[in-house]
């Protein structure tokens, strides 16, 4: 696939940062909500500090201090370029959560919880978009699953967990309730826009075996299997070739497999889950 420049990369991590500080200063603190992650905790620990000890602590300098230690590790374990644009989204969205002024949309806490989460969800997806994250859980969940081969997601969920379980004692239930809204609805635009570590099966039926096979290695540096069969309908041997592909790479593959041969037959199928040797893309 298209790798995206320098400038292109900057500009959706620039429109990332500030779409998600609208979303901190108009949606997330006017229904009190606790969005996951850092930010998440971040917001918890202000609550916190300004309701038992009447402080009022920086976004800024909460989240930039919970973010050190794992973007430091980013730095040397997952990918210097990856890291920096990490690190200029956690940057530029904390100093814009302190900056820019909040304005009231809806007090309805049902709505705040549901778009909140949306609109969270798109800013997630533009920074991902330009390989890079919005920081905090983000980096400790690649660095276990790149280096060291264990799926953390199911121990930041916890994480999150314990985090509106602490709400809810501290700030009442219904807060945390809601949370769980917005962390869903987030979740799910998530789903939808971002599919990097989403699989796709191709199965495809070719009288170009050898073709197809060079179009789906070239667009996506993964193998293929050939199968031989017989076609039930004519009795004519035809053959079949089996991949396993991200489903970002799996539209402009089977485009570039039905130019290559229009008579294919291709069958795209969700995969759940895969165990073996499959080839993601090193963060730069």
């Amino acid at each position: 696939m298209k790798e995206k420049s320098t400038w292109q990369r900057i500009l959706l991590v620039v429109l990332g940062a500030v779409v998600m500080a609208w979303n901190i200063r108009i949606f997330v603190r006017a229904g009190d909500m606790i969005p996951g992650g850092f930010n998440g905790l971040t917001l918890l620990i202000q609550s916190i500090f300004s309701t038992f000890l009447h402080l009022e602590l920086p976004f800024s300098l909460i989240n930039l201090i919970l973010n050190a230690i794992p973007a430091i590790i980013s730095f040397k374990f997952i990918g210097k370029k990856f890291t920096l644009y990490s690190c200029l989204m956690i940057v530029l969205s904390s100093i814009l959560t302190d900056l820019l002024p909040g304005f009231e949309v809806t007090t309805n806490p049902l709505l705040i919880s549901i778009f909140g989460g949306i609109i969270n969800g798109c800013a997630i997806s533009l920074c991902l978009f330009a390989n890079a994250t919005s920081g905090g859980t983000d980096f400790i969940a690649i660095f276990f699953s790149q280096r060291k081969g264990i799926d953390t997601w199911n121990y930041i969920f916890l994480g999150n967990v314990v985090m509106l379980v602490v709400a809810g004692l501290l700030f009442g239930w219904e807060r945390a309730l809601y949370s769980i809204v917005f962390q869903f609805a987030s979740t799910q635009i998530l789903h939808m826009l971002y599919k990097r570590y989403q699989k796709k099966t191709l199965l495809v039926i070719t009288d170009h075996p050898e073709e197809v096979y060079h179009v789906i290695r070239d667009n996506t540096n993964h193998d293929a299997t050939q199968f031989t069969g017989v076609g039930c309908y004519e009795g004519q041997e035809r053959q079949m070739l089996y991949s396993v592909v991200s489903a970002e790479e799996a539209k402009n593959t089977i485009r570039d497999i039905r130019k290559t041969d229009p008579k294919a037959f291709i069958n795209c199928l969700n995969t759940e889950q895969i165990t073996g040797r499959f080839y993601t893309r090193p963060n730069d």
